[in-house]
């Protein structure tokens, strides 16, 4: 979402005009970068609740403090209604989702190196802030203790027009804004074919994404019969704007035909104007271009609204000016350095994109969502083509590999970026997922006391 007094007033008038501006990220391939983004529950060590945004019941732990004591680490703060409800670092910024989990949209970076670095950095931050608020924080996937009733509830315009229409499109939708936590990469493309391209090997690659980096075992202190318990969230959250659409797979797709889904099919949240959210849920922006929607009778439908819009589309990977990789569940810190290893090597490489390509020639969109369907639950085991999503786990990872290999770029140790891969190539000879070793704890040393995985996944 465009902050406060960054909007774009640009009348629309054609989605044309959407289309150029999703054609305004197309750059060479030398200035391509990596703005890799990840999420983290909160919990207060005294009784691992999710800490509330203000101090509450004697606790030390809020989200408030810790958002000042970020922007003291040369940052600067960005307010809502004159309240702190995130930091801007740079090109980097700290953001809240709707439950207080914290999230880092890193800045655009050249290599992993500096990924890692910027990880680093930021969790040593948090970690220093934290430690005067007797708090700590976990990434995982999906909340392993918290009933949705005891999440708390962030002062952001946007969320509270979100937390009253999800309910209508979605048993779900209210999980997913305040129980799940995601990691995902943002990359570039060149032009629109080389985004049609890249937009198509991924969004057939997600599902095993998702079963690969799977970390969100428990619900309410139990087993919930799922690996990755954040994307089955996603299938009823509000299927109008998640999940693969088919439009992605049609001919002629490109920037105009997804400008035109994204007007069209995808429903609107809210209008931001002077410094509030208009609510408009569930209307069509198609509407408002042509000043059919009462509430905003006399607004014009600007460029700024439409760069709104395009956040609140939520597929499993999402055009912007640039493509975004939704798939994977929050984790440990290597496997969050590794989600984006494989999809830049898979993508930023013009051999490994073909050979992407090779491995999954003829596959489509039928056989995309029926991975989807069935990777929440089943993992690497979720059928694919006449076999399983382990099948091509470990091509796909030495494909990765060598688009690594192949854009050469070192530590100061001598290491190219293939070392991020190591936690994935574990995982494709056999070794257990993350989701798979919580279990694996939970029946045996921790003899069915989920709660000490706050303890264990701590950052």
């Amino acid at each position: 979402m465009s902050n406060p007094g960054d909007a774009d007033h640009t009348p629309l008038t054609s989605i044309r005009q959407m289309a150029d501006y999703l054609a305004t990220g197309c750059k060479p391939a030398e200035e391509f970068r990596i703005g890799t983004e990840h999420e983290k529950f909160g919990f207060r060590h005294a009784d691992l609740a999710p800490p509330p945004y203000l101090p509450a019941d004697g606790q030390p732990g809020n989200i408030r403090d810790l958002l000042v004591g970020l922007a003291a680490f040369d940052g600067e703060p960005i307010l809502d209604r004159d309240n702190p409800i995130g930091v801007k670092l740079g090109e980097a910024s700290v953001s809240l989702e709707p439950a207080g989990q914290l999230e880092l949209s890193g800045g655009p970076l050249v290599s992993l190196h500096e990924t890692k670095q910027e990880l680093e950095t930021h969790f040593d931050e948090v970690r220093a802030v934290c430690r005067g608020l007797d708090m700590g924080f976990a990434p995982l996937g999906f909340h392993p203790l918290a009933p949705r009733a005891a999440m708390p509830w962030m002062p952001k315009g946007r969320y509270a027009i979100m937390k009253r229409y999800m309910p209508a499109v979605g048993s779900l939708g209210l999980d997913m804004m305040t129980r799940t936590c995601t990691v995902q990469v943002n990359l570039d493309f060149s032009s629109e074919a080389d985004m049609r391209r890249k937009l198509r090997v991924s969004l057939l690659l997600q599902p095993l994404a998702t079963a690969l980096f799977a970390n969100s075992p428990f619900t309410e202190g139990k087993p919930n019969g799922f690996l990755s318990y954040r994307a089955q969230v996603w299938t009823d959250t509000d299927n109008h704007r998640a999940g693969i659409p088919q439009v992605m797979f049609e001919d002629g797709f490109g920037f105009e035909r997804y400008a035109g889904w994204v007007i069209e099919n995808v429903p609107m949240y809210f209008v931001y104007r002077d410094g509030a959210y208009i609510d408009v849920a569930g209307q069509s922006f198609a509407d408002y271009m042509a000043g059919r929607i009462p509430a905003l009778a006399g607004e014009t439908a600007t460029l700024g609204d439409f760069k709104d819009h395009l956040t609140t589309a939520f597929t499993d990977v999402r055009l912007k000016r640039f493509l975004e990789m939704r798939g994977a569940d929050a984790g440990r810190a290597d496997m969050m350095l590794a989600q984006s290893a494989l999809w830049v090597g898979l993508l930023y490489d013009d051999a490994a994109l073909a050979s992407a390509e090779a491995l999954l020639r003829g596959a489509g969109w039928e056989d995309a969502v029926t991975a989807r369907a069935a990777v929440p639950r089943l993992g690497l085991a979720a059928p694919w083509r006449g076999g399983t999503l382990r099948d091509i786990a470990g091509h796909v990872v030495a494909i990765a590999r060598d688009g690594l290999r192949a854009r050469g770029l070192r530590d100061a140790a001598g290491n190219d970026e293939q070392v991020f891969l190591a936690p994935l190539q574990e995982i494709a000879e056999g070794r257990p997922t993350q989701a798979e070793h919580w279990l694996a704890q939970y029946h045996g040393a921790w003899r069915g006391d989920a709660s000490r995985i706050f303890a264990e996944a701590a950052i």
